[in-house]
């Protein structure tokens, strides 16, 4: 994996102040108490460095993280320790799952779906959260939409600059599938240090992501505005689906 390696360790800084994953945790484990859930085995995939693990975990007994990178791993499992909470780690790829525990939510927030770049994963990915959930559990999660990743994303170049870390940021557009090219300069006491990231993301229309869901065998439940509740309309940038085994 070719991303989120020296990245992990300024993440929570670039991310935090634009994603309040508290509300986000709060809106999921109200519908969670609206389905009378059993709060018992939680799992977050693609849990990055733990910000929405954290928030969620209080409520389950058991809890287990997922993520490709073993550096946002590493960050996630410090963040969680110092809060007292006991959490099992995998580093494993979300399309392909091997998991021998079932549970009663899972989640994959921030757009981690869209990482998965080929139609036939995507199906493997939804059909493996399937197969981890208890009958009527929860799976929740969210998508940049088509609109955002064409319209809004494609083909436009973004730029960051705090005291201690600096990024340009440039996006490519073709066949549905953004590739953003990242160069960071990190402070690291009187200089900056270099290091580059390369992302893909895909973009996948509601009516396709809409029809694997079902074809699994999920119900949707709630499909939701960036976890607000509000309709999704043609310029929603981030698509939540509350889905119910």
């Amino acid at each position: 994996m070719d991303c989120y390696k020296e990245f992990a360790h300024i993440y929570d800084e670039l991310i935090n102040s634009d994603i309040d994953y508290k509300t986000w945790a709060t809106n999921i484990l109200c519908i969670c108490k609206d389905q009378r859930l059993n709060m018992d085995s939680y799992l977050d995939l693609a849990c990055g460095t733990g910000n929405l693990t954290i928030e969620i975990a209080s409520e389950f007994k058991h809890i287990w993280a997922v993520d490709l990178s073993s550096d946002m791993l590493s960050e996630a499992e410090q963040k969680l320790r110092n809060s007292n909470i006991k959490a099992q780690f995998v580093c494993q790829n979300i399309c392909e799952l091997n998991i021998n525990k079932t549970f009663n939510l899972i989640t994959c927030c921030l757009d981690s779906s869209n990482y998965i770049l080929q139609e036939e994963k995507f199906r493997k990915y939804i059909s493996g959260a399937y197969n981890l959930l208890k009958e009527d559990g929860l799976f929740v999660f969210d998508i940049n939409s088509y609109y955002k990743l064409t319209n809004v994303l494609g083909n436009n170049t973004y730029n960051y600059d705090s005291e201690d870390v600096v990024y340009i940021w440039e996006n490519y557009l073709e066949d549905d599938v953004v590739e953003m090219s990242l160069t960071f300069f990190v402070k690291e006491g009187q200089v900056y240090r270099r290091f580059d990231e390369q992302h893909s993301e895909r973009a996948y229309t509601e009516e396709y992501i809409e029809r694997i869901i079902k074809e699994v065998g999920f119900e949707i439940i709630k499909k939701m505005n960036n976890y607000e509740d509000k309709v999704v309309n043609d310029t929603t940038e981030r698509i939540c689906y509350v889905l119910k085994k």
